[in-house]
């Protein structure tokens, strides 16, 4: 493949022809020792039970889990994020609480924050500095169990603020201005593509900065091989630019999930 970055399964994309407990199982059967998932439950302070379910499917399956979003509302209804809304900032800040014990319990370490749409009436100053607010937030509440928050640029939702690798690192870069650190792009590279970023170059320039990789193929967001995104060469050169971090298959399976990894063998 021309790198050697290790892979991390997303279970919000992959194996859903499974109950989603059963997906960490699932991905250790097909050969991966790590997961990253969506936010896993309906609300920002799920109960303890639910939370134990959770983390003892990744436990019994062997897998460790090395990445988790935020809650950002309800993704199937369109939200896309709820941390720069001052209205809904406080359900983020409820919710960071939860993740970092999650964190805690399974040594994650990455954990991205989609940003939210621009709400009607809100100015978008306002919802910037309300989103900065939260992102501290979280970054000092991550900090304490060695995370960074990840900062994700998103194609598909319209009215997002975050589409290119440089309106993320706006972000990433107020964020380091007000003291938090660990907080990085989300590189994305279908999301990237599907924008209009030239994604190679955007993995020349910046590369190392990166906090986290996710691929699919473009157009489609179908496996690797599906679309027409030299993957392999985008990752051997974030490689040879500095990435040293997992890559995140986060793309929907054109076929049977197992099947879709074929890819793999090519």
């Amino acid at each position: 493949m021309g790198h050697t970055l290790r892979y991390t399964v997303n279970c919000s994309l992959l194996f859903t022809e499974l109950p989603l407990l059963r997906r960490p199982a699932a991905a250790r059967a097909a050969g991966f020792d790590a997961v990253e998932f969506w936010w896993p439950f309906d609300r920002p302070v799920p109960d303890d039970a639910e939370v134990a379910e959770f983390t003892a499917a990744i436990e019994d399956a062997g897998v460790r889990l090395t990445g988790l979003n935020f809650f950002a509302g309800d993704m199937p209804a369109g939200d896309r994020g709820v941390l720069s809304s001052p209205v809904r900032a406080a359900e983020f800040r409820a919710n960071i609480d939860v993740v970092v014990e999650i964190g805690r319990r399974l040594g994650t370490t990455g954990f991205n924050a989609l940003y939210g749409l621009r709400e009607a009436g809100v100015p978008a100053a306002d919802s910037d500095a309300v989103a900065l607010e939260s992102i501290t937030a979280a970054a000092k509440a991550v900090a304490a169990i060695g995370g960074t928050v990840l900062v994700e640029p998103v194609s598909g939702a319209p009215g997002y603020p975050l589409r290119t690798a440089a309106d993320a690192l706006r972000v990433v870069h107020a964020a380091h201005a007000a003291g938090a650190d660990n907080v990085a792009v989300l590189a994305d590279f279908y999301h990237l593509a599907v924008n209009g970023d030239d994604v190679a170059a955007v993995v020349e320039e910046h590369a190392a900065e990166f906090g986290h990789i996710q691929i699919a193929d473009h157009p489609g967001r179908g496996e690797p091989g599906t679309g027409t995104l030299p993957l392999p060469e985008l990752l051997a050169a974030a490689q040879r630019r500095g990435y040293t971090g997992r890559v995140g298959l986060e793309y929907r399976p054109t076929v049977p999930t197992t099947e879709s990894l074929a890819w793999l063998e090519r």
